[in-house]
């Protein structure tokens, strides 16, 4: 039998690694699917497999094609409200599967500053939408300091779903996102877009180095559909500053540049 203390140091750990759901209501020995399927296995009909193969394009041909739907999904949106309906019938990403909510944006779409993170979390997840919990009131705060109210920010994530674990998306994920993003800031046409981790800023800026490098430096956000270029910088996402607190005054001077900016 299985002491109290052990099963709670079962659960302290995979809370740890990041598993803290269910996605099914009972849990499944894979041991014995396994060795069920290995009983089952005969040998493959040659004419079935070949259909299957023709039928089913390889993966990186599939990716294109969830891009290009989503790209035309995207550009056919002439508001942020017609964009989150499209995106709420796009079924290209898989991680809508295992989310609990769409997580699209939050605040005004007129906005003059966009703040773009890499994806939800679980409390973002749950009540749908971006940067809720103690990372939302970390960044409430941070915005509060430079005189700026968190409704007069345009808030998003390059995905919009929650990835299991509070994972990183892939590069494919954030791929078959990337479009709507897009698309949600050329409708904003902010003054300025800030880029929150290094997810996001790989994605938008096309910046692969860490946002320790990046941070502290203006960048040119360009888009056929934009007027004229947006000044875009990087900084810390607040999920980050409560493991690394040292950062927290590399972030304070990020955001006295960007009030400079907001003031010009």
């Amino acid at each position: 039998m299985i002491e109290m203390n052990s099963v709670r140091e079962i659960l302290r750990w995979h809370i740890d690694i990041g598993v803290d759901e269910a996605i099914g209501d009972a849990p499944v020995d894979r041991f014995s699917l396994v060795e069920a399927s290995a009983a089952s296995i005969k040998a493959p009909n040659p004419t079935v497999t070949r259909r299957r193969a023709e039928s089913t394009p390889p993966p990186s041909q599939a990716s294109e094609e969830l891009v290009k739907a989503a790209r035309n999904l995207a550009a056919g949106a002439s508001d942020v409200d017609a964009l989150r309906s499209a995106l709420m019938g796009f079924q290209g990403c898989g991680l809508r599967k295992t989310a609990t909510n769409l997580v699209f944006f939050e605040g005004a779409p007129s906005a003059k500053m966009m703040m773009i993170g890499g994806a939800p979390g679980a409390q973002e997840d749950r009540q749908g939408k971006p940067f809720a919990g103690p990372s939302g009131a970390l960044l409430d705060k941070m915005l509060e300091s430079i005189g700026v109210q968190r409704n007069n920010v345009l808030l998003s994530n390059i995905v919009f779903w929650r990835p299991p674990g509070n994972r990183t998306p892939t590069e494919k994920e954030a791929a078959i996102c990337l479009p709507f993003i897009q698309r949600l800031i050329e409708l904003v046409q902010p003054k300025i877009l800030i880029t929150l981790g290094g997810s996001a800023s790989k994605a938008l800026l096309g910046e692969s180095q860490g946002v320790g490098r990046l941070r502290g430096r203006w960048f040119s956000y360009k888009s056929a559909a934009l007027e004229i270029p947006i000044d875009a910088t990087v900084m810390f996402s607040p999920e980050s500053l409560f493991k690394t607190p040292n950062q927290k005054r590399a972030s304070w001077q990020d955001l006295l540049m960007i009030r400079e900016k907001l003031n010009v």
